[in-house]
């Protein structure tokens, strides 16, 4: 019989951002929320309201679209942006290419996702200019959109003048401009900069606003910064169930997230917390960091006897990021340092 490994309590600490419960603000506004009766399929107050603080946050009139997911946000919005018969650029780790089931190219209609190598996590300018081809030709999909993560998959920074770069070589070609925001708020934070200057003024077309990881229940957005770009939108997300009835407790932790700066304080604090980990990572000498640390997320390089350790321990050591290059660890909105000393304690026992 192959003998397993006890574990003590599980820790789901640094598994994922994903484990974090909903921060005060996003509840105190559900319970609010409760009270009364409202407009039903996002015809309510607070849908109204997250319009304006939206367009006031992003220097723009914009129109936004709750979702209850990011697989839902993504998935939707390039089924706005993209013809059955279309390409999607975008890099090989990214989500909508390795982690959302083939939901792209389903709600799509069959819209092809073409993967970039690129460096770290990050592609260039010019290896998309190299893979645009077959405009025209009636039998090839046609390249129609270009999709970046912010965090990319390696936990790096998309620089202001990155973003600005592909989405010239995309316009040139008549490409739209898609953005996977997942952590955008990590991000926002990590470039000090304004949701304009890393979103629509550096050639963003539309917006996968993530939330859920940085202290909401289960709320995204599809955030348009060109209204000829809906489309069919609201169509496609009735068909796909998430025109949600209730829409108002999507939309009303949206509102309390981003009021009062909570969704760049709940931010700050994960990238933070991601810091401190990564230089204790650092200093040991039998880890190697595989990528630099610019937000929340970490990624290393650990020996065996360090995860079967951390295992045994009770921590979840996904040893399946980047094909199995690394193991990634996450801070959240909620880590503590002392989470951060305890799991650092535990690793060096084993040195």
């Amino acid at each position: 019989m192959t003998s397993k490994i006890k574990t003590k309590r599980e820790r789901v600490k640094f598994a994922s951002d994903n484990v974090a419960g909903a921060c005060p603000e996003v509840l105190d506004a559900i319970i609010k929320a409760n009270e009364g009766d409202s407009t039903p399929y996002g015809n309510d107050e607070w849908s109204t309201n997250l319009q304006n603080k939206f367009s006031e946050i992003f220097e723009k009139d914009v129109i936004v679209y709750p979702t209850a997911s990011g697989t839902a946000a993504n998935a939707l919005a390039l089924s706005a942006m993209t013809p059955v018969f279309g390409s999607i650029y975008c890099h090989k780790h990214s989500h909508i290419n390795t982690d959302e089931c083939g939901a792209p190219e389903f709600y799509t209609g069959g819209a092809k996702l073409v993967p970039l190598n690129g460096i770290n996590g990050k592609f260039t300018p010019e290896e998309l200019s190299e893979n645009i081809g077959g405009t025209g030709i009636v039998h090839h999909t046609q390249p129609s959109v270009v999709s970046i993560t912010q965090l990319c998959e390696t936990g790096e920074v998309y620089q202001l003048d990155e973003i600005a770069a592909i989405s010239v070589t995309a316009h040139k070609h008549n490409l739209k401009m898609h953005m996977d925001g997942a952590r955008f708020a990590n991000a926002l934070v990590a470039l000090d900069a304004t949701p304009a200057e890393m979103t629509w003024k550096s050639g963003i077309d539309v917006l996968s606003f993530g939330a859920t990881k940085n202290g909401c229940i289960a709320a995204e957005a599809i955030i348009f910064f060109k209204p000829e770009l809906v489309g069919n939108l609201p169509f496609l997300m009735k068909r796909s169930g998430h025109l949600l009835s209730k829409m108002r407790f999507v939309s009303a932790q949206l509102e309390a997230y981003i009021s009062n700066d909570i969704w760049l304080r709940n931010a700050k604090h994960a990238n933070l917390m991601g810091k401190k980990l990564s230089e204790g990572l650092d200093a040991n000498q039998n880890i190697e960091l595989a990528y630099p640390t610019e937000a929340n997320e970490v990624f290393a390089k650990f020996p065996k006897p360090i995860i079967e350790h951390l295992n045994s321990e009770g921590y979840k050591m996904n040893q399946e990021e980047l094909n199995g290059k690394a193991v990634r660890l996450v801070a959240a909105w909620n880590t503590k340092e002392s989470d951060v000393d305890q799991l650092l304690e535990t690793i060096s026992q084993t040195n």
